[in-house]
């Protein structure tokens, strides 16, 4: 099989088959699905990628799904490109069922978009096909991230490799629904600074450097803002002690 696909999954039936669907459809065949039920979609993806064969990886959220030539694409994109192991592409967003306008803070790039990735995920998982051999380079995904997950493992991609990039709506996202893992933890950015803090321990260039380091204090900003707003003081001081580390 040329393309592994990971779908990692838990208590979504419904969801869940709608994304294999979505898979089956696809008009190029090569490929095997990996569906992992497994707690911590870290580690659930990582399972599924040992477990797997193909030459590329690509990953599908169980509540998403795929347009239907979008491996086609992407692999024709990359064969073509030689000097690309990764490609993204762009996404229709939906909220409950209805279409949802990216703001400008969510445009994509390609080419090296390490300064482009650090103050969001502008990638999704979803989108994402990459060599193996790049994954097994970077380690996976962290597996300690219950969330943020993603964005810790595009920077440490952008860090390392350029990125291509297809302006097409091959993905569908679909939210609003109780079990995001994004309504399941308040203050995302906690899992952010971690990832960034991981990374100043990387080799970085100088500019690097300096633009994590103000990453960072944006994201340590941002957080004890929220904090305080929502009268959580004690949270608010422990992540103030950190910021001061």
């Amino acid at each position: 099989m040329l393309v592994s696909v990971i779908i990692p999954t838990f208590k979504r039936p419904k969801f869940t088959e709608e994304a294999i669907t979505s898979v089956k459809a696809q008009t190029f065949q090569d490929f095997e699905l990996v569906v992992v039920e497994k707690e911590g979609v870290s580690a659930a993806r990582n399972y599924g990628v040992a477990t797997s064969f193909g030459k590329y990886i690509a990953f599908l959220d169980s509540d998403d799904l795929w347009e239907k030539r979008k491996l086609e694409k992407q692999i024709a994109y990359l064969q073509a490109h030689p000097e690309f192991k990764i490609c993204y592409t762009n996404e229709t967003w939906l909220r409950n069922g209805k279409h949802l306008n990216q703001l400008k803070k969510h445009q994509k790039y390609q080419g090296w978009i390490f300064d482009k990735c650090l103050p969001l995920c502008i990638i999704s998982a979803s989108s994402i096909l990459m060599e193996r051999e790049v994954f097994d380079a970077l380690g996976g995904f962290d597996e300690t991230l219950p969330v943020c997950e993603d964005y810790d493992l595009w920077l440490r991609l952008s860090l390392r490799y350029p990125i291509a990039y297809l302006d097409e709506k091959l993905i569908i996202k679909r939210g609003g629904h109780a079990d995001q893992l994004s309504k399941k933890y308040w203050g995302m950015d906690r899992f952010r600074i971690q990832a960034l803090k991981k990374l100043l321990k990387e080799k970085l260039t100088p500019e690097q450097r300096q633009l994590v380091t103000e990453e960072l204090a944006k994201k340590y900003q941002v957080l004890l803002t929220g904090a305080w707003k929502r009268g959580r003081f004690l949270f608010w001081l422990y992540w103030r002690l950190k910021a001061l580390l």
